[in-house]
């Protein structure tokens, strides 16, 4: 029996995330993902007058790819699709995982060439088409998690199908206060952390880009961050999981990175110059997740966090220069049952215990 919750998923994915228009080409990009999913996302670009192309992927056969890439193989992959994201109006990817771990074993160096190669298409798709990825609900999802299938296919349309459009009014006053802050302190367990977001202009998501959504993110000044901070989050990338990151910073750069694998983390920090700096720093808010899965479109979500991103800052938006073939949403929760914390802007405190104190910002709260 078909679900209807992915029809009313399909919908806000086409009709408010996008905002998908006649004539509009619309790339479906899926991965493992059901039929059905693809099939209610096609019907509903043609209800809107749009043009659906869809893309199958499957995680095993790309896996087996990447471990035999080649520097004249993936030049040709990412010229054919770098001109089709150009010709390309919407982009929307639902990416299912039966097995997040599934390229923990592809060589560095193979890893390294595709995402060098495939950089650019995702920098056209970030910087000039109207774009929205989110995952989709697995067992092994559900597992990650700690719950049931079944109660984790609901909790992931609970969180997808959220207000996002009630929150606006709260977010703006979120952007526009960090538009005009100078200097950021974080403190809280094994962090204290000060930058500057000096001249650089935030980004409020709420529900456009990223499904789950729910963030106010801008980038530090790229040589000012100084300080350390210790992430509670456990995270995954490039398939390898990482637990209790901890980094060090001096004018900007990671000077020292410590992690349950340190030898890992190191090699990605070493990908190439710009790894080593932070490419965005976000809050977020959104206030049906609240326990890390491994899975970064919800951790960097979490009600109660910030993330703090060593990599490529989002080129044209919140962009402070920094390049990389790295972009790594690294997760810190400070809600009082993960030790609390504090952000201050300017001296001023903002948030405490991953709540805001200010009126305008109080719808944001959990």
């Amino acid at each position: 029996m078909h679900d209807p919750r992915i029809d009313a998923l399909s919908r806000q994915l086409v009709r408010y995330s996008t905002k998908v228009k006649k004539g509009d080409l619309v790339w479906i990009d899926l991965f493992d993902v059901p039929n059905t999913v693809g099939q209610s996302l096609i019907r509903e670009v043609v209800a809107v007058g749009g043009l659906p192309m869809v893309r199958i992927n499957d995680a095993v056969l790309t896996r087996e790819q990447m471990i035999h890439a080649s520097e004249k193989q993936y030049d040709i992959i990412a010229e054919n699709n770098l001109a089709l994201m150009k010709q390309t109006d919407c982009y929307i990817a639902v990416r299912g995982s039966h097995n997040i771990t599934e390229a923990a074993d592809v060589p560095a160096d193979k890893m390294k060439l595709v995402m060098a190669k495939l950089r650019p298409v995702q920098n056209e798709r970030v910087n000039n088409s109207r774009w929205v990825v989110l995952r989709w609900p697995t067992a092994s999802m559900a597992q990650q998690a700690g719950m049931s299938t079944q109660a984790f296919e609901d909790f992931f349309f609970r969180v997808c199908l959220l207000d996002y459009a009630a929150l606006l009014p709260a977010m703006k006053a979120l952007k526009q206060l960090m538009d005009k802050t100078k200097h950021v302190h974080i403190t809280g367990p094994g962090t204290d952390l000060n930058f500057s977001l000096k001249g650089l202009k935030a980004i409020a998501c709420g529900g456009n880009h990223n499904i789950p959504d729910g963030e106010v993110f801008s980038a530090p000044v790229k040589d000012s961050v100084e300080g350390v901070i210790s992430y509670n989050a456990p995270t995954i990338y490039q398939g390898i999981a990482f637990d209790s990151v901890k980094l060090e910073f001096n004018k900007g750069k990671i000077v020292s990175a410590t992690a349950n694998n340190t030898e890992a983390i190191n090699k990605i920090f070493d990908s190439d110059p710009g790894a080593r700096y932070i490419g965005e720093f976000a809050i977020g808010f959104n206030r049906e997740i609240k326990e890390p899965m491994r899975d970064i479109l919800f951790d960097e979500k979490i009600a109660g966090s910030f993330h703090f991103t060593p990599g490529q800052a989002y080129e044209g938006v919140a962009d402070n220069g920094n390049r990389s073939q790295v972009h790594w949403d690294l997760v810190n929760i400070q809600r009082p049952e993960y030790g609390g914390g504090e952000i201050h802007f300017d001296g001023k405190l903002i948030r405490k215990d991953g709540k805001f104190l200010l009126p305008e910002l109080k719808p944001l709260n959990y």
